[in-house]
This record gives C-alpha cells, structure tokens and sequence, in this order.
C-alpha cells in the first residue's frame, strides 16, 4: 500500500494473464483494465479476475489525460479511468463518445462526459433509485416525472462498451448492448440513464467548461487553452490529398482539394466513409480567421473551424424557400458556437445543457418569455473545415425558431430534432458591422454582409403610408408565388441578384441536389456524443 495523494491509497496486485503490475488509485474502484495486456480486471477479495479484454481506444485527440488534476465546487479530483461508449442511431449511422471517472480526494466518484462539443460533470443518484416511467416508448421531446421532478426526454440511443482504460466506478459488461436515455430539465440539469440488464444507473449533471477546472498534469504540463493538439495527418479515401485534423473533437473534416466529406468518428485507421459534394459558395468568413465575439455574456476568442450551407424545405408548391448560412466557431476551453448568416440578419449561438420551460406556443428561458415564430425542415447542402458530429449527405432536421428580447436586445430560441435526440440552443442577434470588426473583414465588404431585418427598419410611414405598403407587398408576394417556378427566379426578386441567398440558391438548384433561417446549434446525434 503506498499513498498516492490525499485522501487516495493504491492497491497493486498482477494480472492474471500477463503478469503485469496492475495498479488502483482507490481502494474502492472495483475493476481496472491492464495496461499492457488490455485485460479487463475485477476485484475478487485480495486478488483480481479476468473477465474479459477490451479494445484498442479509439484515438480521440482528446485535451485530458489519465494522471490529470482539478478542482470541481471547490473539492480536488484525479481522471483515473474513461470508458468510450459506441452508438448506432435510426439511420445507421456510428459514433463513440468518452466519459472520464473522475476521483475525489474525499473518495466520492463522478463522470466528466462529452456533451455535444463541451462537457458535462456528473454524479451518481444515491440509492434508493426512484421509480422510472417508461423510457423506451415515448417520443423524444415528451415531458416525463422522475422522482417528482419535471424532465424532458432528449434523447435515446442503444450503446456498448467500445474500450476502457484505467479504472472505472462500475465494472462495465463488454458484451451487452443497452439504452442509454437521456432527460433535460429547465434548471440546466442533464439526468442521464443507462438501462444495463442488472438494472438502471442513473446520474445528474451540469455543464462546465474545461478551463473552469483548473486542471494540471495534462499532455505537455500545459493547460487545455494553451494545449496544441496533435493530430495525426490522413491520405483523403477520394483524391489522396492529405487531411489533418486540428481539433480534439473531430469527428468529420472536408478535404480542402476535392471537397469530399470524410467522416473519422470511428478513428482515423482502416476503410474511412466519405462523400463527394459540388463546391459552391466560399464562405464570406474565411475558414481559420479568429475573432472576439461575446457569446452568453463573455467575450471570448473564437475561431472558424467550419461552414455549412443549409436550407429548408418547403411543405407546399411555389412556396418560397430560404437558405442560410453558419459558421462553427471554436474556443478551447468554451467548446463551439456557431455564427448564424440568414435572411433576417446575424446570430450568434451556443447548444445548452438544459431546457425551456414551456407554456403551449410560449417558452421561458433564464427569465426571458419566447413566442414561437416557425417550424420547419431544415437540410444541409454543403460544408467546409471539420466538425463534431459526423456529417452526412442530405441532413435533415426538424426546427422550431423562437424569439424573445431582453432591453434592446433580440435573442433567439432553437428546437432542432434530429432522429432520437431534440436540441435547444440559445443565443442574440448581432450586427454585420460588429462581424466584420471581430473578424477584421475589410469595410468595402459591407455590402456582402449586410442583412435587412425589417423591410420597414428604414422607412418612416404613418398609418395611411403603412397600410398602403403592405397592399403593395401582397401583391408582389402574389405575384411571386404565382409563377411557381422550378428555378431561382422568385428568390432574385425577393432578395436581390447579387444577395448570398440569390447565389446559394443558384449554386444549390445547379448542383442537384417560407420560413425563416434556422438559429443554429446542429445536434451532434447524441447528447454525449
């Protein structure tokens, strides 16, 4: 027995296969996986029992490290163990995410998890386990009771254990495939459920970020903000370029010579998947520029690190359709945000941990009242630079846009449903001016960024001349919709011939393939994924 920092006592004994000393930071940690070997070790009295080998990790790039040091609520912890869990959702689609097992120098156990580009810190319910409803019917989005508390269910996903290392708070079943059911609450909490055949575990979680934790011991002694991420360079399966992704998260990255879209979310060896796209609009922002926005109240450096044109659908014929444009912004120790061009003007947003509370159309959200404006199906189109979710052709999402205002302020709601999983993501309005000087774009650029979100912004009429103008404006939308077209002629007269929606429509309609613009905050397919 030897002392391994306070509060901590390590036990050591052999593997029972190799031979190989198998060290336990807590006396209470009921299994470890073998460093050398990969066999996966019980505590079974004075000595260990093999149940199993797990798989190779999959290399994730991830900032943290086993060995690594932090504060949490003001109590010190040590990362001594992470599990990757797999996923497959309802379109056949695969991904893994980590959860870390995180040591409290006063013995208590919780989980550092991946949580839709950031993280969440989570503990386990002491027992008595309350009594679950259903889980596995109901439809994501669907208001549940759990311990007489009000959740959200937000997403459902069947998972199994890919790889471990270190040592975890529960022995995991390496064999067994299981729901992991996930519930969001309006006070910012994320109640996670494994339903595992020996019965369910539950945990509560909340958001935080990295540079909150004030962690040390990671790789190079450096903390995440100052960390350089090493990334291993890929040949593009397509034309054979070279591909290099540069963040820890990465889970499908475009190659900047053919444009086809390489999804890496099961790591970067054997047969990657990959699609090609036409190329079409660069990005008025480009790809790598960085720039000091204030997100929720802080200002923050942050980097584009990828693009993606979408669209919505529209649900009838001659309806109009409208394109937008975002932007994925990185910060290292914030996690990702995204810059939202449309019709209606700039945005910038964040995903959140929690949920609005809701009243029938109306939602509230840190005190703020929303109205609903629209609902509809969202696709993207194109895509440049990397991101944290695998990206696939033709994605498609079912949005809902909500507004509120906050003093002179306008900030915006978005639901965004995509398979089994429903994300909330929040974020203001902010002027093209104020984008152009965070991301030194130069002044003779006003007029491509430049969006007009009131027809009526600039004109001063009284009642006569504001009744007298929306006559004229029916008549031209009857006069639009009339037509019915097949091109993009109903949107040049609306937004102008030399409009960014005018030439993503055109780019759109050449290549093959009315509400407003989505908000932003893409799902990653996964609530730890």
């Amino acid at each position: 027995m030897s002392d391994q920092g306070p509060g901590q006592r390590a036990w050591r004994a052999s593997c029972t296969f190799c031979g190989a000393p198998v060290e336990f930071r807590s006396a209470a940690s009921p299994m470890a996986v073998c460093s050398f070997c990969k066999s996966t070790l019980v505590r079974d009295g004075e000595s260990l029992r093999r149940i199993g080998q797990s798989a190779e990790l999959f290399d994730d790039h991830s900032p943290l490290a086993l060995g690594a040091r932090g504060q949490y609520q003001g109590e010190s912890f040590t990362l001594i163990g992470r599990v990757q869990l797999a996923y497959q959702d309802d379109d056949g689609l695969e991904g893994r995410w980590t959860e870390w097992h995180a040591l409290f120098d006063n013995g208590r156990s919780g989980s550092l998890s991946e949580d839709n580009g950031a993280y969440v810190f989570g503990f386990g319910l002491p027992p008595p386990a309350p009594t679950l409803p259903d889980l596995l019917q109901p439809a994501v989005g669907t208001a549940l009771l759990v311990a007489q508390r009000p959740w959200v269910l937000s997403s459902r996903v069947q998972v199994h254990v890919h790889a471990a290392q270190g040592e975890l708070a529960e022995a995991p079943d390496l064999q067994a495939t299981y729901p992991v059911v996930e519930l969001r609450n309006s006070g910012g909490e994320v109640l996670s459920v494994e339903l595992l055949p020996a019965g369910a575990v539950l945990s509560v979680g909340r958001s935080v970020q990295l540079a909150e934790l004030k962690l040390s011991g990671l790789p190079d002694g450096k903390q995440p903000s100052e960390a350089k991420l090493q990334a291993k360079g890929i040949e593009c399966p397509s034309c054979g370029s070279s591909l290099t992704p540069t963040l820890d998260s990465t889970r499908s990255i475009v190659c900047g010579s053919c444009k086809a879209v390489v999804d890496i979310s099961k790591g970067l060896g054997g047969d990657l998947k990959f699609y090609r796209q036409d190329n079409t609009l660069e990005p008025l922002i480009p790809l790598g520029r960085t720039g000091r926005l204030t997100v929720g109240g802080t200002s923050l450096a942050w980097q584009v690190v990828g693009y993606q044109e979408r669209c919505d659908e529209p649900t009838e014929e001659g309806e109009e359709q409208t394109f937008w444009r975002e932007y994925l912004l990185y910060n290292r120790t914030a996690g990702f945000a995204f810059l939202v061009d449309a019709e209606d003007g700039w945005s910038v947003v964040r995903t959140v941990t929690g949920v609005p509370s809701t009243r029938g159309d109306k939602l509230s959200y840190q005190g703020v009242d929303y109205k609903k404006r629209y609902t509809y199906t969202a696709k993207t189109t194109y895509v440049l630079g990397e991101f944290y979710w695998p990206v696939r052709k033709n994605q498609r999402t079912l949005n809902t846009d909500f507004t509120g205002s906050s003093g002179k302020v306008d900030l915006k709601l978005n639901r965004e449903k995509t398979g089994n999983e429903v994300t909330w993501s929040a974020g203001e309005s902010i002027s093209a001016q104020d984008v152009m000087t965070a991301f030194k774009i130069s002044p003779d650029q006003l007029s491509a960024f430049k969006r007009e979100a009131s027809l009526l912004s600039s004109i001063e009429l009284g009642e006569w001349g504001s009744n007298l103008f929306w006559i004229l404006v029916m008549v031209i939308l009857i006069l639009i919709l009339s037509r019915c077209s097949d091109d993009c002629s109903d949107v040049r007269e609306t937004y102008g011939e030399y409009s960014a929606e005018y030439q993503q429509c055109r780019s759109y309609h050449s290549s093959g393939s009315s509400h407003g613009g989505s908000y932003g905050g893409y799902s990653s397919g996964g609530s730890h994924k």
